[in-house]
């Protein structure tokens, strides 16, 4: 196969990605199932991370946010937020970018609402953009893969995991978080 039809077939698929047809889209039960699998994952492989659940007002949760690209890239995945435990409304997560890249990528994404008035400016902000609306401070996994939930004190915290784990030196900016429903 010749770069220019992988190139084109990446922006094929980038494009199904972006658009996401309603016809593709996962249902309410679909996403809440991803939802507790990741969470299941997390609280498994991090330690700390379940305390650091409990302390926080509300959670984000991305399953699978997938992201192609050939130069030109996108990104596209669905979740849902959480507030004592159950599914408040389902969101999705969508970015676009320019610059070196090639190549298909998953990953999942938590987002931890650690005060009220955090949680409450996301909630009333359609189309919350990182970055511009709020930040999102990425949380690295220090030695032993656990969380020192004492020095955490942003109000809007960030956990990136590929298949492998945690992700590091990654970054949630530019993406736009919409309401959806299902």
């Amino acid at each position: 196969m010749s770069l220019k039809a992988i190139a084109a077939a990446l922006f094929a698929f980038a494009a199904v990605i972006i658009t996401a047809p309603s016809s593709q889209a996962a249902s309410g039960p679909e996403i809440d199932a991803g939802v507790d699998a990741t969470l299941d994952t997390f609280f498994y492989k991090v330690r700390g991370a379940r305390e650091l659940a409990h302390k926080a007002v509300g959670i984000l949760v991305f399953p699978s946010i997938v992201k192609a690209g050939f130069g030109f890239g996108g990104e596209y995945g669905e979740g849902a937020l959480r507030v004592h435990g159950r599914t408040v409304g389902y969101y999705n997560d969508v970015s676009a970018s320019v610059g070196f890249q090639i190549g298909i990528q998953s990953r999942s994404v938590i987002i931890m609402f650690m005060t009220p008035q955090a949680l409450h400016q996301f909630r009333s902000t359609a189309g919350w953009k990182v970055g511009v609306d709020g930040s999102v401070a990425i949380i690295t996994v220090g030695i032993g893969g656990s969380i020192d939930t004492n020095k955490i004190t942003s109000p809007v915290v960030g956990f990136i995991l590929d298949p492998k784990g945690l992700m590091y030196n990654l970054t949630l900016e530019g993406s736009k978080i919409s309401r959806i429903s299902r």
